[in-house]
């Protein structure tokens, strides 16, 4: 390759943060430009990194750099915006989870891509774990055989972010949409487009925010597979997202802060029965095998590779506007059916 990728960062929070520093450790890519609205904020983290190149408007750092791509981690309700002025200046666009807080910004975010011609990918950080990827394959390959039963679940303590006056407190900004996204397009993946969900929702822990912590949603997915998600911001117990996948010939058990996932099988070694007077057992099922496997569970070099492959190979993203837009779909009809206590059916 003749030369770096150059980039520029919209968003100097603790996950622009993590993007800034793969990328610089990245031999395709360069940063070139940071940009943040908190300019105390914006000045430690250009320190930090060396940069000099630093804005405080979007418009002025596409009008005045010559970047090729922008990573957009800004605050959720930001990434619509940020994400068509990037596209409509001619820039490849990574933005992170979830794409938007509404599908109608999701679709003003594709159309941008499309009239632009760039690249747009959105930052499903899940399907870069390493654990959920094996999971993916192993589902694939016919591994656990049919699907039939999957759930995750997205259990985060939001204690610390309970400011009325912060990003994390608007309506809008539900927490199965801000974190429960990460589950709900982790079973997408999984399973398919669920076309129905039934949620509960209730709130008793994190009061003063303006939205229920607490939902378990409940999916029919296509192949009459069923699933569940649980989402808790508030619950005590240490960040997870455990998730178990159920086949007709085995099962797989995976967490993003372990490092190993689990799995069981109906045979072991296909034609062998290998448990003839082992512990007395009969079913080989019994036995849980385990996998070692990286933790990860914010890969955002996979994340880069991707994108960057996209971009200097002109292919599509791994994770693409419908993906993202997809998943928002799915999160927005959970929230309208904890609030309206009626099954609904999901809308692409």
């Amino acid at each position: 390759m003749d030369k770096k990728i150059r980039m520029g960062v919209v968003g100097c929070g603790g996950f622009g943060c993590q993007h800034i520093l793969n990328l610089n450790n990245n031999e395709r890519a360069e940063v070139v430009a940071l940009c943040d609205t908190n300019t105390e904020l914006l000045d430690r983290v250009a320190d930090y990194f060396k940069m000099d190149k630093k804005y405080t408007d979007i418009d002025d750092m596409l009008r005045t750099e010559d970047i090729d791509a922008v990573v957009v981690a800004t605050n959720d309700q930001h990434h619509r915006e940020m994400t068509v002025k990037a596209l409509r200046a001619g820039k490849h666009v990574l933005c992170e989870k979830p794409m938007a807080l509404t599908v109608e910004d999701c679709k003003e975010m594709i159309k941008a891509e499309k009239e632009s011609g760039k690249k747009l990918m959105i930052g499903q950080i899940c399907r870069m774990t390493p654990g959920f990827a094996e999971a993916k394959k192993m589902i694939d390959k016919g591994v656990i055989g049919e699907l039939f039963y999957v759930e995750s679940e997205y259990a985060h303590d939001y204690s610390s972010f309970t400011d009325a006056s912060s990003w994390r407190a608007d309506p809008l900004r539900h927490i199965v949409i801000g974190g429960g996204c990460h589950a709900i397009d982790l079973l997408r993946w999984m399973a398919g487009d669920p076309y129905e969900t039934t949620c509960y929702s209730n709130k008793k822990m994190l009061k003063s925010l303006p939205t229920d912590d607490c939902a378990i949603a409940i999916f029919r997915f296509p192949n009459d597979v069923i699933g569940k998600v649980f989402i808790s911001s508030g619950c005590k117990r240490a960040y997870t997202m455990r998730t178990s996948l159920y086949g007709t010939k085995g099962t797989i058990v995976v967490n993003n802060t372990d490092p190993f996932m689990t799995v069981y099988r109906e045979r072991i070694v296909e034609g062998e029965k290998i448990l003839d007077g082992v512990y007395e057992k009969e079913q080989e099922n019994d036995i849980a095998l385990r996998y070692p496997i990286n933790i990860n569970n914010h890969n955002v070099e996979g994340e880069h590779k991707d994108f960057l492959d996209a971009i200097i190979n002109d292919t599509p993203v791994a994770t693409d506007g419908r993906e993202g837009m997809a998943t928002v779909a799915v999160c927005r009809a959970v929230i309208e059916s904890a609030d309206k206590h009626k099954t609904v059916e999901i809308k692409y």
